[in-house]
């Protein structure tokens, strides 16, 4: 079991209560979380209500907790909704058009060149019918894997919900990712069926990528078909036989389709872990359970109205996207902004100009884009633009730094709109730590509380929560409905990495370990610190990479920081910190070094301050500290199949070769 965690030191004192308006029309009120702790399972019972089921289930909730035999720890067991039969795709279309939503729009599809399409509930309907019939056509049925890479379209979309509508499993994969890791995915799940595209626009320019698919799919006896969209018109490399466009498959379907019930616990999707060690990990979600997390979460924290227009900013092949840009929003029957390309193409107003154009209410992103705006735009928006459509602001990937929150409240929100910061991961399936907009007093940098229905804690190495102010483990101490079931083809793992340190604790018999370090304010808001293996130790001083970066990334020269481990032979560790300039140009290390001293204390102090271009993230905007680790040092790196922009890695080496030089005079 991993050590207790950092030492939490920096203190934030605002706070936000909720406005008077917004708590007057809210969909879900501070009663909810009382209803939900005296019967989570009849709490979650009324939560799975919401959807349209086929069959009812018989068994609410069965778990069956790591137990120690004679033989070791058994596997764990999860199931919600038993008997019960539903069609996840029907769920997010159908039933709209049947109560005479059809002629509402459902995706307002924006592509990095400047094409646009408005694409109403029938007309999804049509397409999502004429996909199930070409999947059909090409083989597929209820259990065969689908590995879909391909970047944010109308059609990413609309094959996730062919997928849901004949029960095949989806795998969706980030468009941008290196042939390796696509076939990895091949390979581990043994899909049928590839869907990639001819190539795609990336930074204002079309990008092929036909071939890096042909390369992922080469030699594997169980991939019988590449079904490509026709995006950018490129010529590509063509498989007689095995290759087919989408044009032809699909488009000439049948617009009708009978959707067919499965079984709650029937898989809907894998998606894989990311990071710099290790094999990724394919997390098998379910059906009937984590739609119920899914349309609930985002009805309940995001506040959903009918005459929303939410945009989530993240690529589809994200956990985020499948959860707040796929089910959740469709499942309520929302209209929605999917954008093709990068904020900063062609210039970097788009994500400004997207919001006016089609009149965004809520506006879901990353940190990590929050602190680039922060550096390209300074201390406010550029003017021109009317952004008086959002009345919610939402946060997604890593802990948001304090004044980044602030800045995106003042100039996203105009100082008043409530920002959702949500704690959640892959394993997870939907947000487990996020506030109520109607109910919760926000605080900057913080995700709250609990949502109604979850039991997240902050425990010591013996499973006991600590008090207020001390740091350990973010756990959960209960199962939730849409939590993953399992690694895929490999439980044990499952097992070894999320619940096994805490086997047998609790009134359920076991926690789910988040990997996670986090501490409770006196209010009872838990604040992370960052993950358990990101923790710096110098001279046995404990501290969070997260508070380190807070402070740092609160001087405007500082636009993103990356704070790591680093071995040292006086203190063990030492603190390097890896920056990009600011809106005030380049930082002084000095003036940073002297600002993290009086935020959090001399021990804090960075040893090493690296100016580099870029930081390494996933897909899902987290910055890869291990990594930054292992180019200071010199080590073998890990696993970056994963990474979003695998180019900043010899941006770093670069930067590093040159601090470490001017140490050594």
């Amino acid at each position: 079991m991993s050590e207790p965690d950092a030492e939490a030191r920096l203190a934030e004192t605002r706070s936000f209560p909720a406005p008077a308006a917004f708590s007057a029309q809210a969909n879900v009120t501070e009663s909810a979380y009382a209803e939900a702790e005296a019967d989570p399972v009849a709490f979650w019972e009324r939560a799975a209500e919401r959807l349209a089921w086929a069959e009812p289930w018989h068994t609410p909730h069965t778990w069956e907790p790591p137990t120690e035999t004679p033989d070791g720890l058994t596997v764990p067991k999860a199931e919600w909704f038993v008997g019960g039969r539903l069609n996840v795709a029907y769920n997010c279309v159908d039933r709209h058009v049947e109560a005479g939503r059809g002629g509402k729009v459902a995706l307002f599809f924006e592509g990095e060149p400047g094409d646009r399409e408005a694409v109403t509930y029938a007309d999804l309907q049509r397409r999502v019918a004429r996909a199930a019939n070409g999947l059909t056509e090409l083989g597929i049925g209820p259990g065969d894997r689908v590995v879909v890479y391909l970047p944010v379209l109308v059609e990413t979309v609309v094959i996730a919900l062919a997928c849901a509508r004949i029960g095949a499993v989806h795998s969706l994969v980030f468009g941008g990712f290196s042939a390796e890791a696509v076939r990895f995915r091949l390979e581990d799940t043994g899909a049928k069926l590839l869907v990639t595209t001819d190539g795609q626009n990336r930074r204002g320019r079309p990008v092929e990528v036909k071939s890096a698919a042909d390369e992922a799919a080469a030699g594997l006896e169980h991939l019988e078909h590449v079904l490509v969209v026709r995006r950018t018109g490129q010529d590509v490399p063509w498989t007689d036989g095995r290759d087919v466009w989408w044009h032809d498959v699909v488009e000439a379907q049948s617009s009708e389709h009978a959707p067919e019930a499965f079984d709650s616990e029937h898989p809907l999707f894998i998606i894989y872990t990311s990071g710099t060690t290790g094999r990724p990990k394919g997390l098998v979600h379910t059906s009937g359970g984590y739609l119920t997390h899914t349309s609930w979460a985002h009805w309940a924290h995001f506040d959903a109205k009918p005459d929303d227009v939410h945009w989530c900013t993240a690529d589809l092949a994200w956990v985020t996207a499948h959860t707040y840009e796929i089910y959740g929003p469709l499942s309520n029957g929302l209209t929605q902004v999917i954008y093709e390309g990068t904020p900063d193409a062609p210039h970097r107003e788009r994500h400004l100009e997207i919001i006016e154009r089609y009149g965004v209410t809520v506006y879901y992103t990353a940190p990590t884009l929050i602190r680039t705006f922060m550096t390209w735009f300074g201390g406010a928006l550029p003017d021109g633009h009317d952004l008086s459509s959002i009345r919610l602001l939402g946060t997604v990937g890593e802990a948001i730094n304090p004044e980044a929150w602030v800045w995106f409240r003042n100039a996203f929100g105009r100082g008043e709109a409530p920002v959702v910061d949500t704690w959640w991961q892959s394993e997870t399936g939907a947000a487990m730590i996020a506030p109520l907009p109607g109910a919760t007093t926000l605080k900057p940098g913080s995700a709250t509380v609990a949502l109604p229905g979850i039991d997240m804690a902050v425990v010591d190495e013996q499973g006991r929560p600590v008090a207020p102010g001390r740091s350990g483990t973010l756990v959960s101490r209960r199962p939730w409905p849409g939590m993953a079931r399992t690694v895929w083809g490999d439980p044990e793992r499952y097992r070894d990495s999320y619940w096994a340190a805490y086997a047998g604790r609790g009134e359920h018999g076991g926690y789910y370990v988040a990997g996670d370090g986090a501490t409770i304010d006196e209010d009872g808001c838990i604040w992370i610190l960052g993950r358990l293996d990101d923790v710096v130790n110098v001279s046995g001083h404990r501290l969070s990479t997260i508070e380190i970066e807070s402070s740092l990334v609160a001087d405007p020269a500082v636009g993103e920081a990356g704070v790591a481990g680093v071995a040292d032979a006086l203190m063990g560790q030492a603190v390097a910190a890896f920056v990009t300039d600011g809106s005030a140009g380049a930082a002084d290390p000095a003036a940073l070094r002297a600002r993290v001293a009086h935020d959090i204390g001399p021990i804090a102090k960075p040893k090493h301050i690296i100016r580099v271009p870029e930081l390494p993230k996933t897909r899902s905007g987290k910055i890869l500290r291990r990594l930054l680790a292992q180019l200071w040092q010199g080590d073998t790196l890990g696993d970056t199949t994963s990474l979003q922009n695998p180019w900043a890695v010899d941006g770093v080496r670069d930067a590093v070769r040159l601090a470490q030089t001017k140490e050594t005079r």
